[in-house]
């Protein structure tokens, strides 16, 4: 038994919950993958897997030695790519976080020339609105919007965005165009909320930031039908420029009352801190530096 990739194949086997799912990554079929996993219980002397017909269940041992054996996974890769050729050509599963809608117009986007660059390297990318626990979920980098609050991580730096105004040229003919604060009170806004929780806009009223609580018809979690519905010309909305980034340029969406934008927010890459960064990701953490700092967002 290949002990190093056994443990391996355990560590993608909690991470995906599914011996198929670990089979179909590795280009090995699910059998395989059982019998290493069964080696490994054997060699250990203890069940770190619960197998019945519809799922995997880690057990309590197998939780504890999944949290050192993430670690011993990622220490060894990075000792691989620290010596020979490897330093010249990292490889493996870079597993990344972000929110849906950044992900599809702002990192999608970019993996094309990263493939070209590091062809052995795979990205897993995971989208949730939520936060989520890089160690825990197995995430090795997450987009980050707002300011970090998390001492536990390490970040760098992506960009800033703008917060704006928007409506599109037809909402605006129809409806005439804000040229103060208080016109916003007559117009209809799209509303950015969680539940029955409006969120509320943050906007710059002569020195102070005022918070308004927008009002309209629409209501939606999703930041692209924010978009799609200032499109459509329901109303006005506040949203990160990049959002709205490509329509804004061809001007299928105007800005408005530039005076009211607040502060730029910025937008970070954070990783665990205090652990060995494995060659795969600081190459995807470098190139994501770099093409945002080339970039207009």
């Amino acid at each position: 038994m290949d002990r190093v990739n056994a443990i391996r194949l355990f560590v993608r086997l909690v991470e995906c919950g599914s011996f198929s799912a670990v089979g179909r990554e590795e280009g090995i079929g699910q059998p395989a993958v059982s019998k290493q996993i069964g080696a490994l219980e054997r060699h250990l002397g203890a069940q770190l897997v619960l197998r019945t017909s519809r799922q995997v269940v880690i057990t309590d041992a197998g939780q504890t030695f999944y949290e050192s054996a993430r670690q011993l996974v990622d220490d060894f890769d990075a000792l691989e790519s620290s010596v020979g050729d490897r330093q010249q050509s990292p490889r493996g599963v870079v597993r990344v976080n972000t929110a849906p809608a950044h992900g599809r117009l702002c990192i999608t986007p970019l993996l094309p020339e990263f493939f070209r660059q590091y062809p052995d390297v795979a990205i897993e990318l995971s989208v949730s609105e939520r936060h989520v626990d890089l160690v825990g979920d197995g995430v090795d980098l997450a987009v980050r919007h707002g300011r970090l609050v998390d001492s536990s991580l390490t970040a760098r730096k992506l960009s800033e965005t703008d917060f704006v105004l928007a409506a599109s040229p037809g909402y605006l003919a129809a409806h005439g165009v804000p040229t103060r604060f208080a016109d916003l009170d007559g117009h209809t806004c799209i509303v950015f909320a969680k539940g029955r929780e409006r969120y509320p806009w943050s906007l710059k009223v002569g020195r102070e930031l005022v918070s308004y609580v927008p009002h309209g018809s629409l209501l939606t979690g999703d930041a692209e039908h924010i978009r799609a519905a200032v499109l459509c010309g329901l109303g006005i909305a506040q949203a990160p420029f990049w959002l709205m980034a490509e329509e804004i340029r061809s001007g299928e969406i105007k800005v408005l009352l530039p005076e009211l934008q607040p502060e730029r927010v910025p937008i970070h890459l954070v990783y665990p801190a205090g652990r060995r960064v494995p060659m795969r990701v600081r190459v995807f953490i470098e190139y994501l530096v770099s093409a945002f700092a080339r970039s207009e967002l």
